[in-house]
């Protein structure tokens, strides 16, 4: 599957995935040019931040309002207070290791993991060691809420299979560091950073290479790649919104699109993602015209 020095290139002209692409670009370079973002546009970056990082959570198994995370400060006293815990100081640094992840993706990935389970956990950083399981994925079902159109599919849900072992997991890790490596050295700079986003997203939740938080750290690693590839240099279109307001149902069956491999199975994986990023900018759009209206 490698064009030239970009083994991504060919999912480019999947059907659909260039009008996906052309979607969001259309929609970032918008929410992009909103004027509260002259003026404001570290406040936005911040609220993206403790709006992504509560969905992510969500997605993750603690579906807690908003407000109820804004307003806490201690996130130790069960699970679901350590899930959202954990999203929000992923959040909260993923933009700071954009030098590092341009050259060490992998110390990237492990340091997000530490970051959710703590210096004291012995699996902090680490990969998943062969035997080791990985949690699940969709812990909770979330809905689709109702200002989205969700598709109506009637074949049975998707069972994902499970996490691959630890040496496939090293092997694989080991040949997406090389990709996004190279992409920082230049090679391969045509592929849309919504493409490379999807797959970087696509490959983590396949490979569930540790035994925890899996979902929040590929939902992270996406974002990451949208900074560093230039889509959303400041940080402020919080896909995981976008996810989980599309449904964890959804979710799971466009997942299912991207281990399947095939050229459809990656264009729906690709799309979902499109949309979900769309649907974070609309919620950072609604936060800028709040702004604008002073109710911020």
């Amino acid at each position: 599957m490698s064009t030239g020095t970009d083994p991504l290139a060919p999912l480019v002209q999947l059907p659909g995935v260039p009008d996906a692409v052309a979607e969001v670009r259309k929609a970032v370079d918008r929410l992009y040019g909103h004027r509260v973002m002259r003026r404001r546009a570290a406040e936005v970056t911040s609220e993206s931040a403790l709006r992504g990082a509560r969905a992510s959570a969500a997605l993750a198994g603690a579906d807690w309002p908003l407000e109820e995370v804004r307003r806490r400060s201690d996130f130790s006293a069960d699970d679901e207070a350590r899930t959202i815990g954990a999203a929000l100081r992923i959040s909260a640094e993923a933009g700071q290791l954009l030098s590092i992840w341009r050259h060490s993706p992998l110390q990237v990935l492990a340091r997000l993991h530490l970051l959710a389970v703590g210096d004291t956990d012995p699996s902090a950083g680490r990969p998943r060691r062969a035997g080791e399981t990985a949690e699940e994925v969709f812990p909770l079902e979330l809905k689709p809420v109702e200002s989205v159109e969700a598709a109506v599919v009637d074949a049975p849900l998707p069972a994902l299979p499970p996490a691959p072992g630890a040496e496939e997991v090293a092997a694989r890790l080991d040949q997406l560091s090389r990709l996004l490596v190279a992409r920082a050295e230049g090679q391969g700079v045509g592929t849309p950073a919504l493409v490379v986003a999807s797959v970087v997203h696509g490959e983590l939740l396949a490979l569930r290479p540790f035994g925890s938080y899996n979902g929040v750290i590929a939902r992270a690693a996406q974002r990451i790649v949208l900074i560093a590839e230039g889509l959303d240099p400041k940080s402020i279109c919080p896909a995981e919104v976008g996810l989980a307001e599309l449904g964890t149902d959804a979710y799971r069956r466009a997942l299912a699109g991207y281990l399947a491999g095939t050229g459809e199975g990656m264009a729906a994986w690709i799309a979902h993602c499109s949309k979900a990023l769309r649907l974070g900018v609309r919620e950072s759009t609604a936060v800028c015209e709040a702004m604008q209206r002073g109710m911020v």
